[in-house]
């Protein structure tokens, strides 16, 4: 059985590595046979991907997606210091 520091890592370097996520900023987390996704991302899409990605790489755990989905907004008008 492989340890779950090393079943993590395969994880965060499949979500980095493959072309539908490319995502660095998600922290994995896996005890016994639960796996945690946690972090933040802009759409729930790449949500969604992230998930299916950490799946297809760790079927055999049970995968808690707990990413959160933020706004991101045009920056307002320019800060005039005077």
């Amino acid at each position: 059985m492989e340890a779950p520091q090393y079943v993590a890592a395969r994880i965060q370097q499949a979500l980095a590595e493959d072309a539908r996520t490319h995502e660095l900023g998600i922290h994995v987390d896996v005890r016994g046979d639960q796996l945690f996704l946690r972090g933040q991302v802009s759409g729930n899409e790449q949500r969604e991907r992230l998930g299916q990605v950490a799946h297809e790489t760790a079927p055999s755990l049970r995968m808690h997606n707990e990413i959160k989905v933020v706004v991101v907004s045009e920056p307002g008008e320019d800060e005039h210091l005077d």
